[in-house]
């Protein structure tokens, strides 16, 4: 199977967690082991929103914070693409030819950041429509997709299942920020639309969910 394996910059980069990056990396070499094909997506987390913050301060514009963020995601990147080692292409692809190139050569891919405008969910998005991938797994910080936000909300509720469609209807923001964070971004949303690809969202603080959602047991959030 050909999967995308998103990992949250709110899991391994708010604050930066060795630990977890170390058992990803593990956790992704059991995948390749496996047979799968696999590219990684990893998020900037808390050092990207303050660096946005930073920019913001320093007068910049949307698209210079997003510029920056993509750094700090590439930075991340770059951590976990030497922690797999010769799993791994030899640096981190900067564009989805590189994510094909890369998967080619038999390689897992390792991406940060594409362009400003977008986050690195529908970074995630638009590498599996490119590589036609057969799933999506995403590890954020929270168990999967709630009707309302938990953080704020006492009473939400976790989902199950649910179909893009009604994905778009239990978020906050319809459009692009920099520094955006809630569990699937809206640009992303409309890459699932267009390639009606499955996604699993689940707890990424423990990345054997990852193994559980390729396997196809009940973890998280499916969509589709």
């Amino acid at each position: 199977m050909r999967i995308v394996v998103r990992i949250g910059g709110s899991v391994v980069a708010s604050p930066i967690n060795t630990e977890l990056i170390s058992k990803y990396a593990n956790i992704i070499k059991t995948v390749k082991n496996q047979g799968h094909e696999v590219a990684v997506v990893v998020g900037g987390g808390a050092l990207a929103r303050e660096f946005i913050g930073i920019a913001k301060n320093l007068g910049l514009d949307m698209v210079a914070q997003d510029e920056i963020a993509i750094s700090c995601s590439r930075l991340f990147a770059q951590l976990f693409l030497k922690k797999l080692g010769d799993a791994a292409c030899s640096k981190v692809a900067l564009t989805l030819d590189d994510a094909a190139e890369c998967l080619g050569e038999g390689k897992v891919v390792v991406m940060g950041g594409l362009k400003p405008g977008i986050t690195t969910d529908a970074v995630a998005a638009l590498v599996a429509e490119r590589l036609n991938a057969e799933l999506l797994v995403k590890g954020t910080d929270q168990d999967g997709v709630y009707d309302k936000d938990p953080r704020k909300s006492p009473d939400a509720v976790k989902l199950d299942r649910l179909s893009v469609e009604d994905l778009a209807k239990v978020f906050e923001h319809n459009e692009h920020k920099a520094g955006i964070h809630q569990i699937i971004d809206p640009e992303a949303i409309k890459v699932f639309k267009r390639k009606r690809l499955k996604l699993v969202v689940v707890n990424g603080f423990k990345p054997e969910n990852i193994l559980a959602a390729i396997e196809g047991e009940n973890v998280g959030t499916v969509i589709s």
